[in-house]
């Protein structure tokens, strides 16, 4: 298959979703399209290095979050910038969105950016922990913790009494609860 053709279906099938991430890290939709975009194009640069990748929508994600991460730098910087007056605001735009989406973002937006990054990486992106830590570059455990930690901290945000559970279907009370709580 020729390469550019290979990057294309990928881009067919993984932008939205690598998009969605994003956004759920960055809490700004405008600025996770920015930097998925970054990604393909990085991969169009080199689009035979690209066709040899095992995982691409992987590679995709980790060039976007090392994109997005300074990013994120520059941004708490200007943010700061703001609220001492210095600058004015920028109007922001989102498309339209649920509450409890809206919420979800917002509550995201208070976790630290690791805890975030933990959180979108496993719950939305659907990684296993194991490569939650391979793709932060931390211990297993940490990541184990960090996802119950933020579990609780989103909980606390959202007004839940339980947990927050981010899965697409109920999990029953079984492997998942008891290596969080031997995290």
């Amino acid at each position: 298959m020729d390469p550019l053709e290979q990057i294309k279906q990928v881009y067919a099938a993984s932008a939205a979703r690598l998009v969605a991430q994003l956004y759920a890290m960055t809490g700004d939709y405008a600025e996770a399209q920015d930097v998925v975009q970054e990604a393909f194009v990085r991969a169009l640069a080199r689009p035979g290095r690209f066709r040899q990748l095992a995982n691409p929508e992987a590679w995709l994600r980790t060039v976007a979050l090392n994109v997005a991460r300074p990013r994120y730098r520059r941004r708490v910087l200007l943010h700061g910038l703001v609220r001492s007056a210095r600058l004015d605001p920028a109007q922001q735009h989102a498309p339209d969105l649920s509450p409890d989406h809206v919420a979800l973002v917002g509550a995201l937006q208070r976790l630290p950016w690791q805890a975030r990054e933990t959180v979108v990486l496993h719950h939305l992106a659907d990684l296993p922990v194991a490569e939650v830590a391979a793709a932060m570059g931390c211990p297993v455990e940490a990541v184990k913790t960090r996802v119950v930690r933020a579990r609780r901290a989103l909980a606390d945000h959202l007004g839940d009494a339980a947990p927050v559970r981010l899965t697409r279907t109920a999990p029953s009370s079984t492997s998942q609860e008891r290596e969080a709580r031997h995290a």
